[in-house]
């Protein structure tokens, strides 16, 4: 049953909402402003007015689209539940402007989170859901039939109000109250713990909500952390967990968010002792693969349109200062021309637009303080980054120095009118990629995403590329600028998610279940913190916390047998299985990957050909012959094995690879001509059989090579 006066405010919101996309009609600003406000309180029940009167099954502190598939799979369950939101508006990134999803294979998601996509494509299978734009013309872009939970088609692309106004409806079909702009008092005392298990939480209005078991579904950790739960901020060190691609990234270039042009950093070109552009640390960058504090570079994802009669031109904040643009300038003296390639096509001529190139909307480096800020401190950081965001827009469209086919183009976009009614166009939600991450009672690593480790107890699954956006701008020895931080690694398949990792140690808390900032490495959390995910994991984590209550357990004692068969009864997609894939654990014999591979140089990671083992290979670009290698070794219990060597053929490889083998008795040189498909399952070709006393070496090399080397996998197998 629908809330008191829901049906007709939210058709006067509707109504208004229209007058803004129909040229005919026109409606006040104030007006609209009020609709939005009107509409933001529609979840909010009598029964909130006396929470404190209440004890709540289920007490949800976030507001992001996680809560909302929390709090609906709390009452399909039976149990009384509220969500704490900070936020005036609910959805987070979803209904913030992320509305291009990130979402690897979509097959993999399912429950309420698939089921909200498939409301998306309900919701524009309307004809007056098309106000700017003919339907047919946008056709069926991003789109897909009924997946495996068989719960209709999908639409993975939308506008934010589409997706506020469906979480809004989710939550209002269960008459599941919302306290809004509630923001946790992050005091010592204002989480009430007993014996293991909080009771209550209180705000800083002065609100406490007593519940039995709590959900933190903020991307900050706030409710986590001021419980006293363990957690990380900043990348580790791959030696904490024997990773490969977490820590720091010097030397890895991956998408192309990094300087491929030669750009002086200092505001003299060539002079050191004139400073540096704005954004450029002086700092050194650190050794690769050691762990610092910087986490990822925050933005707003954007909705822009190019609609006259819907743009706002792109405001000229306060405190704009062009100077912060410099570097840009002298990005588009070298001829970089991609600033649209992320201008992602929404309905009705929107976009999401999101950070693309060597320097864009991600204010890189200006957000290492976030997660562990005071909330005015974090206000301040979000103000700067829109000041930087709006300034750039504002930048590119308006400045002279812009080159003027830049800023014909740039002219043409604008914020749209019928978005954000109550913030000018402008998103309300800041991108945190990244904050603080749990260390529970399962930490997921690459090892996980990457499928060279089996995952227990499945809850969801991830399937995106292990993805992280840049977290400095720094000088090279070279005297040059550049970023470092960007990293993406393909997954090899749709991985699974453990239920350990959104748990707290159970020595630590009892009742209390992460399903956003989970327990996770910063490189897979790259991977994991995808919005669908996001709702996965919410789901999940309601679904346990409602066993713990009904057989009085700890969350890390609900038996995952039974935790597992109500998941799927609910249709969540808990494993896939793809026999076309090679995983080194699968192999026979030792495995070394590329990723376990030591280089010498600079190496690029590509998924361009198929087939390979794992989640990809590496290359030498071509270049610097001589100067860049490989070496693959490990320990071998002493005996006979044969040796193979994996890559994937293409005509623009090398014929004439040096392959070193060292063995018990020296070593041995094989030329490799990685044209030719290899024999073996059409991996691997065989390099010889040798004798080991403890240990296996191959080292690749570079030297005088007619094409690219390609590095992918070495195989020992055992002569019986």
């Amino acid at each position: 049953m629908k809330l008191p006066g829901f049906a007709a405010v939210n058709n006067q919101f509707h109504i208004a909402r229209m007058c803004v996309r129909k040229k005919s009609v026109q409606l006040p600003a104030k007006a609209l402003v009020i609709a939005t406000a009107i509409f933001s309180l529609l979840p909010v029940t009598s029964a909130v007015a006396s929470v404190e009167d209440t004890e709540y099954d289920i007490v949800i502190y976030g507001g992001t689209s996680a809560a909302v598939t929390t709090a609906v799979q709390a009452r399909q369950m039976g149990k009384t539940t509220i969500i704490v939101s900070p936020d005036i508006h609910i959805g987070g990134l979803t209904s913030g402007g992320l509305g291009w999803t990130d979402s690897g294979n979509k097959n993999a998601i399912g429950g309420l989170s698939r089921n909200f996509y498939h409301r998306v494509w309900q919701h524009y299978q309307k004809a007056d859901s098309w106000t700017w734009q003919d339907q047919a013309k946008f056709g069926n872009r991003n789109q897909s039939g009924p997946g495996p939970a068989g719960d209709g088609s999908t639409m993975w692309v939308f506008e934010p109000h589409v997706a506020e106004a469906i979480f809004d409806e989710m939550l209002a079909e269960y008459s599941i109250p919302v306290l809004r702009g509630e923001w946790l008092d992050r005091s010592p005392t204002a989480v009430t713990q007993n014996n293991g298990r909080i009771t209550s939480i209180k705000t800083v209005s002065g609100k406490t909500i007593l519940g039995k078991m709590f959900v933190d579904t903020t991307y900050e950790g706030d409710l986590l952390a001021t419980a006293n739960i363990d957690y990380h901020v900043g990348r580790e060190a791959n030696s904490v967990y024997g990773e490969t691609w977490n820590g720091i990234q010097v030397g890895i270039l991956h998408h192309k968010h990094w300087f491929q042009t030669e750009v002086d950093p200092y505001v003299k070109p060539g002079d050191p002792s004139s400073g540096v552009l704005p954004g450029i640390s002086t700092q050194d960058p650190g050794v690769r693969g050691d762990g610092d504090h910087r986490i990822q570079a925050y933005c707003f994802r954007m909705c822009l349109t190019n609609v006259p009669e819907n743009k706002i031109p792109f405001p000229k904040p306060e405190g704009y200062d062009p100077g912060k643009y410099e570097l840009l300038l002298r990005v588009f003296d070298g001829g970089w021309r991609e600033m649209f390639a992320k201008f992602d096509p929404m309905p009705n001529h929107k976009t999401d637009t999101n950070n693309h190139g060597p320097f864009s909307t991600d204010n890189i480096g200006m957000n290492y303080d976030y997660p562990e800020a005071t909330y005015k401190r974090r206000s301040e950081i979000i103000q700067e980054h829109k000041v930087y965001q709006q300034g750039l827009m504002y930048f590119m469209a308006n400045d002279k120095r812009v080159p003027e086919d830049v800023r014909a183009a740039m002219s043409k976009w604008g914020l749209p009118k019928d978005e954000f009614l109550d913030n000018g166009g402008w998103p309300h939600q800041i991108y945190v990629r990244e904050a603080r991450r749990m260390i529970g009672e399962y930490v997921m690593t690459e090892h996980d995403c990457l499928d060279t480790r089996e995952t227990p107890d499945s809850i969801g699954m991830g399937s995106y590329t292990l993805d992280s956006h840049n977290v400095q701008r720094y000088i090279t020895p070279d005297g040059l600028v550049q970023n470092e931080g960007d990293i993406g690694v393909h997954a090899p398949r749709a991985y699974e998610i453990a239920y350990g990792s959104i748990v707290p140690k159970k020595s630590q808390c009892e009742n209390l279940l992460v399903p956003v900032c989970v327990s996770s490495s910063h490189i897979a959390f790259g991977s994991i913190r995808m919005e669908p995910v996001f709702m996965i994991l919410g789901q999940s984590a309601a679904t346990a916390a409602c066993l713990a209550l009904d057989n009085n357990l700890a969350v890390q004692d609900v038996p995952y047998d039974v935790l597992r068969k109500r998941l799927l009864e609910d249709k969540q997609v808990l494993e896939m299985e793809d026999s076309s894939l090679l995983s080194s654990r699968k192999l026979k014999g030792t495995v070394i990957d590329d990723r376990a591979a030591e280089f010498e140089g600079d190496w690029q990671s590509s998924t361009a050909n198929k087939p390979f083992v794992d989640s990809g290979y590496s290359h030498n670009g071509n270049s610097e012959q001589g100067k860049k290698s490989a070496t693959f070794h490990t320990k071998l219990p002493a005996g006979n094995y044969r040796v193979l060597m994996s890559y994937p053929a293409n005509g623009n490889r090398a014929t004439n690879i040096p392959v070193t083998v060292y063995h018990a008795e020296g070593h041995q040189q094989v030329i490799v001509n990685e044209r030719i498909q290899p024999p073996i399952d059409k991996t691997f070709i065989e390099l010889g059989t040798f004798e080991f006393s403890g240990e296996g070496k191959v080292v690749i090399e570079t030297t005088d090579t007619n094409g690219h080397v390609v590095v992918d996998a070495i195989q020992f197998l055992p002569v019986e």
